[in-house]
This record gives structure tokens, C-alpha cells and sequence, in this order.
């Protein structure tokens, strides 16, 4: 089977391109760096079956980032049947810049002139025909995002890989051509091969290209002797790079005609508000707000306070419930206030399949004549699985929400936005789009810290990126917020589950501060980056991501969180001695004894020695969470049950195992706080650890992390709980700040710190 490389620079529409050809589950952001690593997969309706390699987004061949390196490597060492260059015909010569350092290697190459229709509603205007003679390559029109031109780019990338293609330059008249072919011929003497592509990078002194032809570079240095540009003296690689852009500017676009009018376009006019500098963070957090407010509000357009009449009042009720199919769908959208988006999906999903099916599950579980086993299945298994499983709604909810925001091009502009100020911190704007990936999984947020040439930067971007709260921990979030309105009539959900989520983005800031002006001290690299022009996201790739998360979540209840409910109710219903003991006995039980043991540890954060007997619960909820975030939930719901005493009735938040709970330890809401804190900030999911294990430079930095998890989460969670018990000890907090902030100031004036 042929292989074909998907090769491009970032945000040229490669990896939706990619979805097209293949099918696959291969997730399409809208910023640099958001495919890590090449997918894969068979595109199966051309002549002949074809696999596609997705190459990572990259500017140049030169080895500046992992991703730079991967696609070099790839390119060179497995030797594809054919390159398809995917180039952004709205920004034609920033893109052609690649194209012509892919032109010095021998293999059959192919333009993919992608966004023409959006070059077309520009009013400008490019010639494939006239392009493709000056380039001295195939070009074929296509638009990714509308699928046209698909099926004559793969026909035609066919035909070319049956034909071996010569590797050529744009520097033939530059003035370093001479040296660019002794160095080729020498190479090619040596039996190196695509010799041309290692003479370029030899010449301008790429640290790969020396080390490997060591006994060359005294040709290089020779003419440097004898030679100086006028602009860039003898900086040979300034001099290629204005080489490549000069021969572009000059030649190829000459098949390129602007209209006059498209100067300022609409995406330009946009930006005039999305990227302004006083305007642009506040309009970030409203639409963060929003986003919230449609997930999880309900009272979404018309509030109950309005004096709407509720479905009791419109007699649509029977003992409590709804009288018929229709008026329990009709309670999915309304009843006194109109749901928002991401409640309605919510309770149609909980209301109508997942509470119907749990309950008829229920029922024939019931009928097992060993009593033991119907505890195991109604009241640990299934009683996890639903605390677990009512939450999918909201969650891809708000993945869809976001990924609206990466697609349609808006979060390039955030990471724009927030260079200027993380660039005070020590951190470029590049260390944002990880970081805003850990809203949805840690794990593939951590893996994009490659796109960080910086070690230093790429350390303390992984450590931060738990603090942005994953799906997995808006289980916690909904559940505590809701018990904490119900129980204590105290705040509004919504306000809660937002502040949560701000104040996880402050601690992760607070701690790049400290990072970078101790253990992480180093230059802040540049942040260069394209600003994709605005248009609305690919339907087929919003499923494609939804379906992949969907399917990630399902699999990990039904593995690891269903094992853990399994255990979870094993230890909680047996003793040290192995006696099977009744849900009045729990205190005697194994998971208890472990609790009771590390209770005292969590005191200074509100939910340790200070609660009633049944207070390890908060305990093994958290140490349960590390396993996976959603196991706390499904802890609180495997046990609320033996530790209120009684049938707690079931909803789709968990927020009635959570009351559960507070009545049954006396737990306080600054308490309740301060443990949603601690597991945001705490050490993440096993899986995220191992992502972070393999990210990290060393197993030093990897030890010190785990130690900064733990620390951070205690600390943040203890200013919470004091703050909030007490708010004069918010001075003190203050106080240790400054103090704090003093001491590194005066100590980073004389000394450097080593790298941790």
C-alpha cells in the first residue's frame, strides 16, 4: 500500500483534510500545534487504497520544535510515495515558504490549494494553472471544509507517485547557490541521500546537519571567510530565508491577484473588538460566562422568579410526577423557568433513557435471591455508573462549546490576546492552547506541550494544565455547587461552577510567577503566530470530536470507574477480619479504617478531624479521585446511601448524595469550597500523570512535579477554607504573599536558582 504525508503549516486545514480523506477520529483545532503526533489512516475511494500519514502543523523543515523534527524525520527517513502540501491560498506566500524547502528533497510532491472559496469570497483572485507552471509542481483547488476538490487532489497525488521526482531550489540564483552545490556534490559523493535538502540545512548551519557531517562543515566556514551579505553578513540562514521569500514574492505570485477592496476584511473588523487591548480579556471571560450560563443554568431566557406558573400549578402532575410521556418531555425543557441548552439534553438524557433504563435494571436486579449481590449491582455498580453517566450530557456540551470556539478561529485570537500578559509572567502566548486544552482532557493538553521548544516553559506549562478544570471534574463542581445552593440556600450554581473555573485559572497563573522567578527562570522564546481568518466550524468535525470524547468517556466508566465502584463497595462493606457487614456498619468497614486514617491529614482544609464521624467520606473521595476525577461523584453515590441511614432518591447532578453527606458530617460551605479546590488542583487522573511522566525532561522534574501538585492543591485549598471561615485572615494570607514576593525579588537580584 502507497503512503501518502500530509505536510502544512498550522491552521491550513491539514488535519480536516485529513477527516475527510479518512474517516478518522483525528481531532481538528483551530490553532499552531494541536496535532502532536501523526494520525493515521486509509483513504479507500481512489483507484487504489492509500494510507495518509497526518504530518504535524509546522512553519519550516528547520529542527526549532518537536513538531519541525517529527515531519523532517518522517519525510526523510520513511521516504512517503508522495508529499501532499496543503498550502492556505489566503496567505499564499507565508505558506509557499514550506513548499520550497519541500522542493529540495527527492519525492513526488503535490499542492493542495486550500480556502479557495474563501479566497473567491474575498474577491481575489489565483490561477492553479499558472501557479502550477511556476512552482514546477502539480496544484489542485480544493476547500477542506466543503469537501470540494477532494477526490481530483487524491487522483492526480496517485498519478504522481508513480513518477520519481528530482529534487530542485529556489536559491539557484541566490548568493550562497555556490555553495549550496559544492556541499551538494560532496554529500552526494558520500552516497547521503536527498542531498541538496542536507547541503541547505548544512549551510545554514542547522545543528543536526553539523553534527552529522562534521567532516563537511570546513566548507561552510571557508566561505564565510570569504564572504558577507550587505544586509545580513554572514548569517547564512537570514540570508536563504530572505532568498525563499524574495523568489516567492517575485515569481509565484505572480498567479496571484488581490482585489484592492479586501485590504480590510471581515475578519479584520472583528478583530478590531475581539483583540483590543482593553476589551479583548473581558469579553473572553463573558463568552466563558456564557458558555457556563447555556450549559448549566436553569432559569435560561424566562426564570421562575418571573411569576411563570410551574407544571404543578398548570395541574400537568400526578402525585409529584408527570401525568403522561408528554408532560415528562415538556419537564425536560420547563417547568416555571426555561432550561438552558445544556440542562434540557441533560434531563432528556437522565429523565428519559438513562433513569428508565437504570430503573428497569433495578428491577430485575431485585429478583437475585442473594442479598449480597443485589447490594453489589443496585447500590454499588449501577449506583457508580449513574452518577457517573448522568454528567455525558452537560460535558459534551461544553466540549462543543469550545471546540465552536477553536474551530471557528476565535481561540488563536485568545492565545494572542494573552501573550502580552503571560509574556510578564514568563510564559509566551503558545503556552495558552495547552493550557485552554486541559478545559477538556489533561492528557492531550500535556502531549501539545511539545509545540514548546522552551524546556523550562514546557515544565511548568504541564504542571499547570490540571488546574484547568477537564470534563471529568465538572461532576464535582455541578454536584457541590448544587448541594451548596440546596442545602445552605447559599450563592447560585452557576456563579459557583464559573468561579471555580476562574479561580483554577488564577492558581495556575500564580504558580507560573513562582515557577518562573524560581526553579523555571529562563527567556521567554518569541510567539509568532498566523491569525486564521474567522468562518464557521465543519459540522462532520464538531461530531467527530464529540463522538471521540463520547466514546472515551463511556469506555473509561465501564473500566476503570466501574472497577473502582466495585472495589469501593467491596471495602466498604467488609471489615479487616473479611466480615460482610450491613450498610448500618459501614464505620467498621476497611474503607473506613483508611479513611479515619488519613482524615486528620485534610483538617486544615475544612474536611478532616473537625467533621462528625462520617467525615472520611471527603477523605476516600479524594484519594478515590485520583484513580479518575468521576470516581468521586460515584463514591459519594456507592455510599450515600449507608451514611445517610436511609434511600437517598437519585437526580441527575449527584447534588442529593452531596446533601447526603453534608447532613450526615456537618461539613461547611467554605469547607465544601475548599474540596472542590483541592481535587481541581490536585494530582490529576492516572492517565494525565503518565501523559505528564512521558512529557517531562527527567524523572527529577517529574518527582518535583507531583510534589507541586500536592502542595498546590493543600495551599489553595487552605487560603479557601480560612479565607472563607474567617475573612480577616485573608490579611494574613496577604501578608505571607508580600513576604513571599519580597524574598524572591531580593534573592533573584543575587543568586540563580537550579533547575528543579
Amino acid at each position: 500500500m502507497k503512503k501518502f504525508a500530509l505536510a502544512g503549516n498550522p491552521n491550513c486545514g491539514k488535519t480536516t483534510l485529513f477527516n475527510i480523506l479518512t474517516g478518522s477520529n483525528a481531532y481538528v483545532g483551530n490553532w499552531p500545534g494541536v496535532t502532536a503526533e501523526k494520525g493515521e489512516g486509509v483513504y479507500k475511494k481512489g483507484s487504489e487504497e492509500v494510507d495518509i500519514v497526518d504530518l504535524p502543523g509546522i512553519y519550516s523543515l528547520s529542527p526549532y520544535t518537536s513538531e519541525e523534527v517529527v515531519s523532517r524525520n518522517f519525510i526523510l527517513d520513511e521516504k512517503p510515495d508522495c508529499v501532499i502540501n496543503i498550502v492556505d491560498a489566503t496567505n499564499l506566500e507565508r505558506n509557499l515558504y514550506l513548499t520550497t524547502q519541500l522542493m529540495e528533497i527527492d519525492v513526488p510532491i503535490i499542492i493542495a490549494l486550500n480556502m479557495m472559496d474563501a479566497v473567491e469570497k474575498n474577491g481575489d483572485k489565483i490561477d492553479p494553472k499558472l501557479l502550477e507552471e511556476l512552482v514546477g509542481l502539480p496544484v489542485v483547488p480544493i476547500s477542506a471544509m466543503k469537501g470540494t476538490g477532494i477526490k481530483e487532489l487524491m487522483d492526480r497525488a496517485i498519478e504522481v507517485s508513480k513518477t520519481p521526482r528530482k529534487a530542485c531550489t529556489v536559491l539557484h540564483n541566490s548568493p550562497i547557490a555556490h555553495l549550496v552545490g559544492d556541499v551538494a556534490i560532496a554529500l552526494e559523493a558520500k552516497g547521503v541521500a536527498a542531498p541538496l535538502f542536507h547541503a541547505v540545512k548544512l549551510a545554514e548551519m542547522d545543528e543536526i546537519e553539523v553534527n552529522m557531517h562534521r567532516d563537511i562543515i570546513h566548507m561552510v566556514d571557508a566561505f564565510k571567510a570569504t564572504f558577507a551579505d550587505d544586509t545580513f553578513g554572514t548569517d547564512i540562514e537570514a540570508i536563504i530565508a530572505d532568498a525563499r521569500y524574495k523568489y516567492i514574492t517575485s515569481e509565484y505570485v505572480k498567479a496571484y491577484t488581490r482585489n484592492p477592496r479586501s485590504d480590510d476584511s471581515k475578519s479584520d473588523k472583528i478583530d478590531r473588538v475581539l483583540t483590543n487591548k482593553w476589551a479583548g480579556i473581558p469579553i473572553f471571560l463573558l463568552i466563558l460566562f456564557a458558555i457556563f450560563h447555556c450549559t448549566f443554568s436553569e432559569s435560561f431566557l424566562f426564570s421562575a422568579s418571573w411569576g411563570l406558573p410551574s407544571l404543578e400549578e398548570l395541574g400537568l402532575l400526578v402525585d409529584g410526577e408527570p401525568a403522561n410521556f408528554g408532560v415528562a418531555l415538556l419537564a425536560c425543557l420547563y417547568d416555571g423557568a426555561i432550561y438552558s441548552p445544556g440542562v434540557i439534553i441533560n434531563n432528556l438524557w437522565n429523565d428519559v433513557i438513562v433513569g428508565n433504563l437504570f430503573g428497569l435494571v433495578n428491577g430485575w436486579v431485585e429478583q437475585i435471591p442473594a442479598e449480597w449481590a443485589v447490594g453489589l449491582i443496585n447500590d454499588g455498580i449501577l449506583e457508580g455508573l449513574a452518577a457517573v453517566l448522568s454528567f455525558l450530557p452537560q460535558i459534551l456540551v461544553l466540549f462543543l462549546f469550545f471546540s465552536i470556539l477553536e474551530d471557528s478561529g476565535y481561540m488563536a485570537r485568545v492565545a494572542f490576546i494573552l501573550d502580552r500578559i503571560f509574556r510578564k509572567f514568563g510564559l509566551s502566548g503558545r503556552a495558552f492552547m495547552p493550557m485552554i486544552m486541559g478545559f477538556g482532557c489533561s492528557v492531550p493538553a500535556m502531549i501539545n506541550t511539545r509545540t514548546l521548544a522552551d524546556e523550562k516553559e514546557k515544565t511548568a506549562t504541564v504542571r499547570v494544565i490540571p488546574f484547568f478544570s477537564c470534563g471529568a471534574k465538572l461532576p464535582i463542581l455541578t454536584a457541590i455547587a448544587g448541594a451548596i445552593v440546596m442545602r445552605f440556600g447559599w450563592g447560585n450554581a452557576d456563579l459557583i461552577t464559573y468561579s471555580m473555573y476562574v479561580l483554577g485559572i488564577v492558581t495556575a497563573i500564580v504558580s507560573v510567577i513562582l515557577m518562573r522567578s524560581t526553579t523555571m527562570k529562563g527567556e521567554v522564546p518569541p510567539f509568532i503566530m498566523e491569525l486564521p481568518a474567522y468562518h464557521a466550524p465543519l459540522f462532520s468535525s464538531l461530531m467527530i470530536h464529540l463522538w471521540d470524547k463520547t466514546k472515551h468517556f463511556i469506555k473509561k466508566a465501564f473500566t476503570v470507574i466501574l472497577a473502582s465502584t466495585i472495589v469501593i463497595w467491596f471495602i466498604s462493606h467488609f471489615s479487616f477480619d473479611w466480615r460482610m457487614l450491613s450498610d448500618e456498619q459501614i464505620n467498621e468497614s476497611i474503607l473506613a479504617g483508611v479513611g479515619k486514617l488519613l482524615q486528620p491529614v485534610f483538617t486544615p482544609l475544612g474536611f478532616g478531624a473537625q467533621l462528625t464521624e462520617w467525615g472520611w467520606v471527603f477523605a476516600v473521595a479524594a484519594i478515590t479521585g485520583l484513580i479518575a476525577k468521576e470516581n468521586v461523584v460515584a463514591t459519594f453515590g456507592t455510599l450515600a446511601a449507608c451514611v445517610a441511614g436511609a434511600v437517598v432518591a437519585e437526580d441527575e447532578e449527584g447534588i442529593s448524595y452531596v446533601v447526603a453527606m453534608v447532613n450526615a458530617t456537618g461539613i461547611t460551605v467554605p469547607a465544601l469550597l475548599a474540596f472542590i479546590v483541592f481535587n481541581m488542583t490536585t494530582i490529576p487522573c492516572f492517565a494525565a500523570v503518565a501523559t505528564a511522566r512521558g512529557e517531562l525532561p527527567t524523572s527529577k522534574s517529574f518527582k518535583w512535579t507531583i510534589v507541586f501538585w500536592l502542595a498546590a492543591s493543600y495551599i489553595a485549598s487552605a487560603v479557601v477554607y480560612t479565607i472563607g471561615s474567617a475573612w480577616w485572615t485573608l490579611f494574613i494570607w496577604l501578608a505571607v504573599a508580600i513576604i513571599v514576593g519580597v524574598t524572591i525579588h531580593f534573592v533573584n537580584r543575587r543568586s540563580k536558582y537550579a533547575v528543579v
